[in-house]
């Protein structure tokens, strides 16, 4: 049994509660956002 997790919706899921508790975090959320999905399409993770 393997068990995959889908990393982007789960971490688009987790941004968006934090926007909509703390919408000053937009920016840096979105900041982190990009560059771990940079990341993940870069290493092929």
């Amino acid at each position: 049994m393997t068990i995959h997790l889908a990393l982007q919706p789960l971490l688009a899921l987790i941004a968006g509660i934090l926007i909509l508790v703390m919408p000053r975090l937009l920016n840096f959320i979105v900041a982190i956002y990009l560059i771990v999905v940079g990341l993940t399409g870069i290493l092929n993770l």
